[in-house]
């Protein structure tokens, strides 16, 4: 079995749960933010459909430099536009990790600020790290901003407190 099975699994997974909480976004409310320090709402969540683009990143590269390669954010308007840039930039993933053999998965990522190392990690573990856990970690914010907006949140692992077992 070849690692990119694995990964490919999991993403097609979690990507049904990452839609799910995209839909909820309320288009009316992408400018608020719960704290002075947080991102806006529209921010956050046009940050979570981008982030697979870090799987991308990771599998066509072995370096990324946040100074020569400055990340284009995008910061969508609509539900639609939101959704399109999920689809987008997950189709693009799935498609690199199906296409990466378990010899790419074992070489060096390292990303850097300049000349500055920020880490080095292989590439395997960056995709763990960097785009995976990463995806869930701004995914769980989203939620915490759905439950502050009174908006129902859904289950991501099972049901949440807004949605009952059957």
């Amino acid at each position: 079995m070849a690692l990119k099975d694995g990964l490919l699994a999991e993403i097609k997974h979690e990507a049904a749960s990452t839609k799910k909480i995209l839909e909820k976004v309320p288009v009316e409310h992408l400018s608020w933010k719960p704290h002075e320090k947080s991102m806006t709402l529209g921010r956050l969540a046009s940050h979570v459909a981008e982030i697979p683009r870090w799987v991308s990143n990771i599998i066509r590269a072995d370096e990324y430099n946040f100074q020569t390669q400055p990340m284009k954010r995008n910061d969508a308007q609509s539900k639609e536009e939101l959704l399109t840039l999920f689809e987008e930039t997950l189709n693009k993933a799935v498609a690199d990790i199906e296409a990466v053999d378990n010899e790419e998965l074992f070489k060096t990522w390292t990303v850097k600020n300049g000349e500055h190392t920020v880490f080095q990690l292989a590439k395997i573990g960056s995709l763990r790290g960097w785009a995976y856990n990463h995806l869930y970690h701004h995914r769980g914010q989203l939620s915490v901003y759905l439950r502050l907006l009174d908006i129902p949140v859904p289950g991501m692992y099972g049901p949440s407190a807004d949605e009952s077992m059957v």
